[in-house]
Formats: C-alpha cells, structure tokens, sequence
C-alpha cells in the first residue's frame, strides 16, 4: 500500500457533511424568508387594492353631494326632503352609516332615486325614479342616495331602491369619519373636523380612515385616509 494515499477520516466527513447542512440551512432559509416576504407584500397589496376601491368610489360620491343639477335645491319644484340635507350620519351599537345624497354618474349606476328635470334658466322639476322625456331646452340630472355602512369587520352600501346592504370590503378593523366644517355660512374654508357637526350646512369635506386586517396575518394592520370636498357646497 502507498503511504501517501489516504481517505477521509471519520472526522473530516463529519465536518464535510456539517458544512453542507449548515450550507442547506442557510440557502433554505433565504428562500423561505423570500417567500414569506412575497407573500406579506402580496397580502398588503390585496389590503391596498381593497382600500383604492372602496375610498375611490366613496370620494367620487362625497364630491357630487348636493349635486341637483343647474340651479339651487331651493328652486326645484317637488324636491324631496332629502334634498335639504345631502350629508347625514349616525353611530349606533358598533354600527356607522353615511348617507350621500349626490349626483348618479356613469350610464351603469342603476335606476336613480330622482331624476331632475330643469332648463338651468329658472325652472327644475324632482321626479321619483326617472323624469319625462326633456323637451326643448331641458336637461335631466339624475341623483341617487348612498348608504355606506360599517359594522361587524365590514363596509356596505345601500339605496333605498336596493335597501339589502352590498359588501364592498371584508376585513374592516376600524372606519372614522369625521367633517370639515366652516366657521360661517359664506366661508369655503375648512375650520376644523368635527365627528357629528352640530350644523351640517357648514360641512365643506368629509375625512374618512379606515383600517384593514389581513386575515392569514402576514401583514400588519394597514390604516388608510382620505379627504374629499364637497364640491356643490362650497361658496
């Protein structure tokens, strides 16, 4: 036998196979961390799609409050009563709701709650559900009254033609709305926020924040806000 061939002792083959496993552990743990990673960034951009959809659709109804069409509410014949308050609210036994009366936009927004008829000159007419045909010179403004509700981890909408409340959003932790009031009838500008103003001619914007939970906890809580001026009631 050749003295200078050998093989590998029985502690250098421990070494060798400790090194591997530390080298396994080590490679493994990386693509476990880069796949917990994908999945908490895949969870927050779920919670955030919910959130754009949710407060995108609520701003762009916040901003068409008290939209009745070319002339004041105070002009147009047969207005309902809820023509005199656009903005309402209430927070009952872990329930909030915000009712919006405001103007129906898009062809695909449904039968409207009332349909004004005006020729924006001096005239305006409120009919329930769809108006006549316009004549000559006339234009229809069709509205609608929203009712988005939060309550057991959820946030609902509703019209009193389709009173069942729709999901909008699962996974609701919290849901604030406060408004942007103004220190007099003839300001546009916001004062301060007030949870339930005492006067709701004043309310210039409404500011919503609403927190969401990711049920499989891969992602802490994500809290969101907007701010969304009234357009038709300010000035």
């Amino acid at each position: 036998m050749n003295p200078f061939i050998r093989g590998f002792s029985l502690v250098e083959l421990l070494l060798a196979m400790t090194l591997g496993w530390v080298l396994v552990a080590g490679v493994s743990q990386v693509a476990i961390s880069s796949r917990m990673t994908h999945a908490s960034q895949q969870a927050a951009m779920l919670l955030q799609d919910d959130a754009r959809f949710a407060l995108g659709k609520m701003v762009q109804d916040i901003r068409q409050v008290g939209m009745f069409g070319c002339l004041a509410s105070a002009g147009i014949e047969h207005a309902p009563p809820a023509f005199d308050r656009p903005v309402s609210w209430s927070a009952v036994a872990g329930s909030k709701s915000l009712t919006l009366v405001t103007a129906s936009v898009g062809d695909g927004a449904g039968r409207p709650d009332w349909t004004v008829l005006s020729d924006c000159t001096g005239t305006a007419q409120a009919y329930a559900g769809h108006s006549p045909v316009p004549g000559p010179g006339q234009m229809r403004f069709a509205v609608r009254q929203l009712t988005y509700t939060y309550e057991a981890g959820q946030l609902k909408v509703s019209t009193p033609a389709a009173p069942a409340k729709a999901v909008l959003v699962d996974n609701v932790r919290a849901f604030e709305i406060s408004f942007g009031v103004a220190a007099a009838p003839a300001s546009t500008q916001v004062a301060r926020y007030d949870a339930s103003p005492a006067d709701d001619s004043l309310i210039r914007s409404v500011r919503i924040q609403m927190t969401l939970q990711d049920p499989t906890a891969r992602v802490k809580d994500q809290t969101y806000s907007v701010v969304a001026a009234l357009r038709n009631r300010l000035g």
